[in-house]
C-alpha cells in the first residue's frame, strides 16, 4: 500500500489568526475621525476661553474696587467705566462706548439677563453718579448690579 496517494496528505490546517496590526481600514477611519473631533473640541474650548477672558478680568477689577479704600463716588465712577469697557468688548457692533445718560441706562437694562427691569434704578443711579457730587447709591448695590450684568455676558 505504498502507492496510496492519500497517505501523503496532511490534516486540515487552519490559518494563523491575524494580528492586531495593521488595523483594518475601518479602524483607521475611526481613528482619524476621533482625532479630528478631539482637535476640534480643543480649538473650540481654547477660542471660548480667549473670548471670555475679558469677563474674568472685569470680575477681578470689581474685586479690586471692592477692596479699594477710595471713596464711594470714585469707585462708582470707575465701576461705570468698567461697565463701558466690558460692554464695548461684548457688544462691539452696538457701540456702547458712545452711549450716555438714558441711552446707556437702557442699554444696560436691555442687556441684563432676567432682572434688567429691576436693576434699572441702580443702573440709573450708577450712571448719574458720574456727574453728581453725592451718589444716591452705595457701592455694594452698584457692585451687585454689575456682577448681575456680567453674569449673563458669556460669549
Amino acid at each position: 500500500m505504498q502507492n496510496d496517494p492519500l497517505s501523503n496528505l496532511r490534516d486540515i490546517h487552519l490559518p494563523e489568526p491575524g494580528g492586531f496590526w495593521p488595523p483594518a481600514p475601518g479602524w483607521w477611519l475611526l481613528a482619524v475621525l476621533a482625532l479630528a473631533g478631539v482637535i476640534a473640541l480643543g480649538l473650540w474650548l481654547y477660542r471660548r476661553h480667549r473670548a471670555n477672558r475679558w469677563l474674568k478680568q472685569a470680575r477681578q477689577e470689581i474685586d479690586r474696587l471692592a477692596r479699594s479704600q477710595q471713596g464711594d463716588h470714585q469707585r462708582l465712577v470707575e465701576l461705570n467705566r468698567l461697565l463701558k469697557r466690558a460692554a464695548r468688548r461684548r457688544y462691539p457692533e452696538r457701540h456702547p462706548e458712545s452711549l450716555s445718560g438714558d441711552a446707556w441706562v437702557a442699554f444696560l437694562r436691555d442687556t441684563t439677563p432676567a432682572r434688567g427691569q429691576e436693576l434699572e434704578p441702580v443702573f440709573r443711579a450708577l450712571v448719574e453718579s458720574s456727574w453728581r457730587p453725592r451718589a444716591e447709591l452705595t457701592f455694594e448695590d452698584a457692585e451687585r448690579a454689575c456682577r448681575q450684568w456680567l453674569r449673563g455676558q458669556k460669549c
